[in-house]
């Protein structure tokens, strides 16, 4: 009865797998040890033949599996295989061609160049993070700081002798570094295993596997837990629209398009020289949605940023020839309701995690309720915002008022989307030069941009993320095969510029105004968005209460400007918080502005104006001190 029981289980497993409803079929499929022997499963339904190969039994044909009925996977079950031993499946694909291949459930491979599998059981945890857990449930993100540090696990820091730190190694230092500097979570480009480093993670191999090159997925739960005693979350990126095309891996697996589309203008993706997922097909859906939960529950991620979102939801998005859908039309219907059913599953089972989408265009409602035709995600990568402030920062500051729309295009559709703004490593690679090596002028002005735009990010409405380095200037591009350039934090400038960043982080946690209605109109109300000819901007952003608002203001010219008028809500006065050329950051001013008192002038709908000094290149965030909210008030905006 018993044995009849669990074939019962793995019938009713292979039948939601086969419809796209498996969400744990790493359960059914791959490697599980049971009692005294292991059980291997595949899904391979064109194949002719399948064999288990490993240390085990020299590689050779002495282990063949049989094909279950109905639902094309292939199984075994044998006491030879022992822990630590590495394995492949041996396929005779539909043509009669035979190649090794790898487990796609497997947990753990071996260290690239190779890519077997690893027989390996996680150990099982005693989580010690339920305050974090409890308090993620109790809080909404859309009212709360996300400040987000963006990590290359394998290039933070490596050792004297060139080899990266693994996660137990970065628990000691990353964790109390980036609780240091004031981040609220850190986000790590892909760990799933992939052959490439190259790659930086984006073309997978093994989505239930932790990489190798990391260390092992406790030393990594261990990291996680660490974070989250410390009160940072943790976020992974995950590509599930595309694959990594090495023959002895996904592709083409029984030698038919088994994970692909059949279609091969579809299925090749020319671009990035991968393999796309196709995502209609019920089993990949059982397959990929299985690999996210399994992320989220096996290590306790707190949010997933999933990566290319466009080029699945576009037929027309990669390079090369592309077939309209059955309505004429450049939607990939099969990734978009995929989008939709992903998110719906984990916010079902687990609502406080965090959806993320890498997505460039606007034609597609990404962040929202599915029911009302959005994907269902909670944030969407502001692509927009960052090109066009990337592109004004680098700008000679004599031609930026002929371009000021740059700077205030993202006023306009800033509620849109729930959005977060990157500056991230597509940005610091392949020539477009790091941050910092951007911005305009000498070395001086361009510690002075920098400063003045993360201000601008810190204050403009949206969530945040920066790319390791950028936190001190660093000006050298990113390489993902070395350590970063540590050294420059002997410099005084650099170590000005990460001072400020810390500074800042802070300041963004500390005011509610920078979020706290961030979900809503309200929370911002343009001073001056017109001033072209001085290259100044200026905005307030509110919080819940009347009195809780900070002005903030941004020359965007490296000419100090006397007496500069702004214009404010209230009567009384208001005092600077921060001033980016204050010479602790790395500029020249020894004190700050006097407090400001309000003269009763209008300035545009404020019935009230200060005057202040602006420093070249500068910005100054300034905080009401005394004021009456009882007296005039604001004109509604653009009355």
């Amino acid at each position: 009865m018993a044995e009849k029981g669990r074939e019962q289980v793995i019938e009713d497993a292979e039948a939601r797998f086969l419809t796209g409803e498996n969400f744990y079929s790493q359960h059914l499929l791959g490697a599980h040890y049971i009692k005294d022997r292991y059980v291997f499963r595949v899904w391979a339904p064109n194949a002719q033949q399948v064999w288990l190969v490993g240390d085990f039994n020299g590689w050779d044909d002495s282990l063949p599996m049989e094909r279950r009925e109905t639902s094309g996977i292939w199984e075994i079950e044998t006491t030879i295989p022992q822990e630590g031993q590495l394995y492949k499946f041996k396929v005779r694909q539909a043509n009669g061609r035979e190649i090794f291949k790898i487990d796609p459930f497997a947990i753990r491979y071996e260290k690239r160049p190779g890519d077997a599998a690893v027989l390996y059981t996680i150990s099982e945890k005693k989580w010690k993070d339920g305050l974090w857990q409890g308090r993620k449930k109790r809080s909404s993100t859309f009212k709360r700081p996300l400040n987000i540090y963006e990590v290359h696990a394998s290039s933070w820091k490596h050792h004297d002798d060139g080899t990266p730190y693994t996660f137990k190694e970065l628990k000691e230092e990353l964790v109390p570094y980036v609780k240091e500097m004031g981040y609220t979570h850190v986000e790590f480009m892909p760990l799933m295993e992939h052959p490439l480093g190259t790659s930086w993670g984006y073309q997978l191999i093994g989505y239930f596997a932790l990489s190798s090159y990391y260390g092992t997925p406790e030393e990594f739960q261990d990291f996680v837990e660490e974070c989250h005693k410390n009160n940072i979350g943790v976020f992974v990126d995950w590509v599930p629209g595309h694959f990594c095309i090495n023959d002895d891996t996904l592709p083409y697996y029984d030698g038919t398009p088994t994970f692909e589309y059949e279609d091969p203008d579809r299925a090749n993706n020319i671009r990035w020289g991968s393999i796309n997922f196709d995502l209609g097909k019920p089993q990949v859906q059982s397959f990929l949605i299985s690999s996210a939960l399994f992320w989220i529950e096996m290590y306790h991620i707190d949010g997933i940023r999933v990566d290319a979102v466009s080029n699945m939801i576009y037929r027309d998005y990669d390079e090369g020839p592309w077939t309209p859908n059955s309505e004429g039309g450049n939607r990939n219907f099969e990734g978009y309701y995929f989008l939709q059913k992903l998110n719906a599953v984990i916010k079902l089972a687990h609502p406080a995690v965090i959806m993320m989408a890498e997505e460039s265009s606007s034609e597609t409602k990404i962040t929202g309720m599915i029911e009302t035709g959005a994907l269902g995600f909670d944030y969407k990568w502001n692509m927009g915002w960052m090109n066009d402030v990337l592109r004004f920062y680098e700008m000679d500051p004599l031609f930026r008022k002929n371009h000021f729309n740059l700077m205030t295009f993202s006023f306009m559709y800033m509620r849109n989307e729930n959005y977060i703004l990157p500056l991230s490593h597509d940005e610091v690679v392949h020539g477009k030069k790091s941050l910092m090596h951007k911005m305009w002028g000498d070395r001086y002005k361009q510690f002075a941009h920098l400063r003045n735009l993360y201000t601008f990010m810190m204050t403009h409405p949206g969530k945040k993320l920066l790319f390791m380095g950028s936190e001190w200037g660093q000006f050298l591009e990113w390489k993902y095969d070395h350590g970063l350039e540590w050294i420059d934090l002997e410099d005084e400038m650099n170590a000005k510029m990460l001072h400020f960043t810390q500074v800042v982080n802070a300041l963004y946690k500390e005011e509610k105004a920078l979020w706290e209605l961030e979900d809503t109109e309200q929370t911002i109300e343009i001073i001056d968005a017109d001033n072209t000819t001085d290259s100044v901007l200026s905005f307030i952003r509110k919080g819940k209460t009347k009195k809780d608002f900070l002005v903030v203001v941004l020359n965007l010219t490296p000419v100090e400007r006397h007496d500069f008028v702004v214009g404010v809500p209230y009567k009384g006065t208001y005092r600077e918080i921060l001033n980016t050329e204050m010479a602790e950051y790395g500029g020249t001013w020894t004190k700050p502005n006097e407090l400001c008192e309000t003269e009763e002038i209008e300035f545009k709908q404020f019935p009230y104006q200060i005057k202040t000094i602006l420093p070249a290149l500068g910005a100054l965030i300034l905080r009401p001190e005394t004021i009456n909210v009882r007296g005039k008030r604001s004109k509604k905006i653009n009355e």
